[in-house]
């Protein structure tokens, strides 16, 4: 192994984000201290719960502890732990580099933003920890030794696109993290962070709840005036989570909330709750105000942190919550669970299951009452997280009811908000009891669907569906409260002057001749050519039959690789449009002729274009377009 010092280049867009710290667009630059203290509070669990796993282990738990180091002298402030430590390998990943899932979209929105409040919910929502150090410091040194390893790192770096790492043969269990403090100037008002007593202040505000002791050499003066210098703990080291609500201040909550979270934003709604009886436990729940980048990535870490009787077991406890609810931070912390659990024996675990099942149903709560008691913080919420909530109407059929109580849909009743199901069937018609809605990948793509028509001119609601997942779930989810969900894209659509099959026997009769020709002329594409019922002002669009794949969903499944058999679809035209009209006249007069065959294919081309589909033989349809286009002049 090599114990040089070897120099590395930040990634382009890791400096770009490093070069945001270190010119400090935050206003509140003592949350620095919080990141630090946070990271070493998490290596102190992480070295307890490896030394209970391993009994061969070489490890020191004899006296875990957090010490915060301040020498005016030399303007150097330091952070350090005796928990479990980094290899090299996890200095260089971890530490060495900020590079991951959504860098390049940050970037690009804090190119575009202005506001600096605004700046720091962007950073915030990315979470950089470790970097916020560069806000007071000019030089940051890193001294780390992983339990178990003879050896330790340091790494050493500016800030300025580079970093140096080198092994070192003499190293205490922990890591060190040594700031060199800026110099003050008046244009920034940076505080002496060589004080103890601003050190103190600083802890007590927003890591007085840290379960380890955070102890710092503090001045204290007797009574005849004499200072002395003595080692003090300066935390309280009271779990939140286990206290009285009433005795915990918002801003405790607040404070703790970035502490597991590392999110630099106050929390949206915070769930503090005690069960007890058959199952003993407590938890102490958070829903962000804003959602991380990496909510729909494979990266990202789900679940919250597990204790039993206040001893750390595992950050990210996954059994604890469904997917769907990914985003909830918190830490729950259960009385009888054996402290020797693993997450095998987590997934099996019935006094699991049953805390699963509560928390789900207290967090559904929670934004129900949201909803009621303050809307506006309820579509902050849903903005944020509605995309992901809809994701439990396909895995979690026993809070499926719960679920889509708390949904909001945007729909044609009202351009500037969305609404609940419950509304919905509030404005439904006397003789109407179909939830209609619509799917697509805009709202101003399915507003202007053809299949939209006939329902805003007859005055009926219809739901806009436009996040991926809207595909998924219309298909499993058949009612909501008695009331059948159905799409105006699928199917036949019964809304008035119809015989009991949904047609208009008069007028299929009168276009019979030409109606089945045009299904032969082309099925190739169509499974069948009919009247429409829900076109006013189109000539024609292109529908699902009852139980086939839509064409979005159809596609969704083919870029993930699977195979599937062509659907064909159904076209409907309008019998009252001139064109539609024409053609039955023309047919009727002459029979078919290769305008007219033309015409029929340019009618399936223009229905699929307008409902944003794709045209299996553009050239050729735009030939047909061109040559009919150069007749009319």
């Amino acid at each position: 192994m090599s114990t040089q010092a070897e120099t590395f280049e930040f990634q382009a867009e890791s400096r770009k984000l490093l070069q945001l710290m270190v010119h400090a667009i935050y206003s509140n630059k003592d949350t620095f201290l919080r990141e630090l203290v946070s990271n070493a509070s998490d290596a102190l669990d992480k070295v307890r719960l490896e030394s209970f796993r391993d009994k061969d282990l070489e490890v020191d738990t004899s006296d875990p502890h957090i010490l915060i180091e301040a020498d005016r002298q030399h303007r150097t402030l330091t952070v350090r732990d005796n928990g479990i430590g980094m290899s090299r390998d996890e200095v260089q990943d971890l530490i060495g580099t900020i590079a991951k899932s959504g860098t390049a979209e940050l970037l690009q929105q804090l190119k575009e933003t202005q506001d600096g409040a605004a700046a720091q919910e962007l950073i915030g929502q990315f979470g950089l920890g470790f970097y916020a150090s560069f806000m007071v410091a000019d030089r940051v040194t890193l001294l780390t030794r992983r339990v178990g390893e003879s050896t330790g790192t340091r790494w050493d770096s500016t800030g300025e696109g580079t970093y140096t790492i080198e092994t070192v043969e003499e190293a205490p269990q922990g890591t060190a993290v040594t700031l060199h403090l800026k110099a003050e100037d008046q244009e920034d008002s940076l505080l002496d962070y060589t004080d103890s007593t601003t050190i103190t202040n600083i802890v007590k505000r927003y890591s007085d709840f840290i379960s380890w002791p955070i102890r710092m050499e503090v001045e204290r003066t007797d009574s005849e005036g004499t200072t002395t210098r003595q080692l003090e703990t300066i935390n309280s080291m009271k779990a939140l989570w286990a206290r009285p609500k009433e005795e915990v201040a918002e801003e405790e909550y607040r404070e703790f909330y970035k502490h597991i979270s590392h999110d630099w934003n106050d929390p949206l709604e915070t769930i503090h709750l005690r069960a007890e009886g058959t199952i003993e436990y407590q938890a102490l729940l958070f829903i962000p105000s804003v959602a991380p980048f990496d909510l729909f990535t494979r990266d990202h870490k789900r679940g919250v942190q597990l204790y039993v009787k206040r001893v750390f077991i595992m950050d990210d406890c996954e059994e604890l919550l469904p997917e769907y609810l990914r985003f909830v931070k918190g830490v729950v912390d259960a009385q009888d669970l054996s402290l020797n659990v693993s997450r095998e024996i987590l997934q099996q675990d019935r006094q699991i299951q049953m805390m699963r099942r509560r928390l789900v149903k207290k967090v559904l709560s929670t934004v129900k009452d949201m909803m009621s008691e303050d809307p506006d913080r309820y579509a902050k919420f849903w903005d944020q997280f509605g995309q992901a909530v809809k994701e439990g109407l396909l895995n979690d059929v026993d809070n499926r009811e719960q679920i889509l109580e708390i949904a909001s849909f945007e729909s044609t009743h009202d351009p500037e908000s969305r609404t609940t199901l419950r509304e919905y069937i509030e404005r439904m018609k006397d003789s109407q009891d179909t939830i209609y809605y619509i799917t697509g990948s805009s709202r101003s793509k399915v507003e202007n669907s053809p299949h939209i028509e006939a329902f805003r001119d007859k005055g009926m609601e219809v739901l806009l569906l436009t996040d991926p997942v809207d595909e998924m779930w219309v298909e499993s989810v058949p009612e909501f409260d008695g009331k059948r969900f159905q799409s105006i894209a699928k199917g036949q659509v019964d809304l008035d002057g119809k015989d009991e099959d949904g047609k208009d026997t008069e007028r299929e009769q009168e276009f019979a001749d030409v109606l089945s020709w045009m299904s032969t002329k082309l099925a190739d594409d169509v499974k069948e050519v009919r009247l429409s019922s829900r076109l006013s002002s189109s000539p024609a669009c292109v529908v699902s039959d009852s139980d086939d794949m839509g064409p979005t969903l159809e596609k969704m499944y083919r870029a993930m690789g699977h195979e599937l058999p062509p659907v064909k679809r159904i076209l409907e035209v309008n019998p009252d449009h001139p064109l539609v009209s024409g053609m039955r006249e023309s047919y009727d007069r002459n029979g078919q002729s290769r305008e007219l065959e033309e015409t029929a294919e340019l009618l399936h081309g223009m229905a699929l274009l307008a409902e944003g589909g794709e045209l299996r033989e553009p050239a050729q349809f735009t030939s047909l377009l061109a040559n009919r286009l150069a007749q009319t002049l």
